[in-house]
């Protein structure tokens, strides 16, 4: 049977980066050219936003292209949008623009630290369907007392970004507290710990370059090798398994834990052990130079999205030159964390 070869029509219409119109969905593939190359920078019924005309307009590109055979249904994509903008899609980019920035103004907790009967002086939020909504308000001159329906709750927990501190006290309160039996001391210190460096490396995301940051995430590795160390089942409450939405100062923590928890099981010496541990938990900072928006997006990225955020991993590697007391091996973990076997 004789072999048929299908021709792939390339893209020939150039098209003016005006007329994508923000906030309505794009009726077919949009093209763009980099180094002689053309690539999908728009999958057709993607919603063009804000943010895709500020990449265009970065790279310097005035006009993009269409296939010969979609003129047709661009031409009518252009008749009912020179005047009116699509109300729904343009709520649909508002709504996304706003979750972006509220994800931002966050910090996700694990509740396993929240016990009944205490008070709290910081806010409670949960996470559902792109929208932060309240679930209980406190303050230092309103306290709230924490119940048992607080911790049912399906969706991620948050607090305000700037009531961090006085989260970080209240769970640092319970390692001295007499509210949970004795046997479950191991667990609560894994927890702390684990919410601690969370806090941490979404300060350290926020300020890459703070020489006195990476100091503290250096002492949480050592701390998270000596707990590991102290109780191989602590590995456990380490690792935030259960989430709704992707958060990199969590998933961090989890590679740092996963890291470290394989050094101790191969016997690795405990330099090696706390090189490993320090590039897992660092092995992300490339996306601190990353757009909120492309990190937070829903759904499927443009291969012009997908190029930016492969560009995390040289990021990283330059953020992490300057500073001096970053291990040689650990590199390793921020250059290769996305090389697969065959190199």
């Amino acid at each position: 049977m004789a072999t048929k070869f299908i021709r792939i029509e390339e893209p020939d219409v150039p098209i003016p980066v005006r007329q994508l119109v923000i906030g309505t969905r794009i009726p077919c593939n949009v093209f763009v050219r980099e180094n002689e190359v053309l690539k999908v920078f728009l999958n057709k019924d993607d919603l063009c936003t804000t943010l895709s005309h500020d990449i265009l307009r970065e790279k310097g590109v005035s006009e993009v292209f269409i296939l010969n055979r979609d003129s047709m249904n661009f031409d009518f994509y252009l008749s009912c949008n020179r005047s009116l903008i699509r109300t729904r899609d343009a709520d649909s980019a508002a709504a996304f623009k706003e979750y972006s920035h509220c994800k931002e103004q966050h910090h996700q907790i694990d509740t396993a630290l929240l016990i009944p009967g205490t008070e709290i002086n910081f806010s409670l939020f949960v996470l559902d369907k792109l929208h932060y909504s309240p679930v209980v308000e406190a303050t230092d001159k309103s306290r709230a007392v924490v119940i048992e329906n607080m911790l049912n709750i399906d969706g991620d927990v948050a607090i305000n970004k700037c009531d961090v501190p006085r989260y970080l006290e209240y769970i640092s309160s319970l390692q001295e507290s007499a509210e949970l039996p004795e046997g479950n001391k191991a667990k609560r210190r894994a927890l702390v710990l684990k919410e601690t460096s969370k806090a941490v490396l979404q300060n350290f995301l926020a300020d890459p370059k703070s020489g006195e940051t990476i100091k503290e995430v250096n002492k949480l590795v050592n701390d998270m090798i000596e707990c590991i160390m102290d109780d191989r089942d602590a590995i456990y409450a380490l690792l935030s398994l259960k989430g709704y939405d992707y958060y990199t100062y969590t998933h961090s923590v989890n590679v740092a834990a996963l890291s470290i928890g394989l050094g101790v099981a191969i016997d690795l010496k405990r330099s090696d052990t706390e090189k490993l541990g320090l590039g897992g938990m660092i092995h992300d900072v490339g996306k601190s130079k990353i757009s909120h928006e492309i990190l937070n997006k829903q759904g499927k990225l443009s291969a012009v999205e997908y190029d930016i955020i492969k560009g995390h991993v040289l990021e990283g590697e330059k953020i992490m030159r300057e500073h001096k007391s970053f291990s040689r091996e650990s590199f390793s973990a921020l250059l290769q964390h996305h090389e697969k076997l065959s190199g």
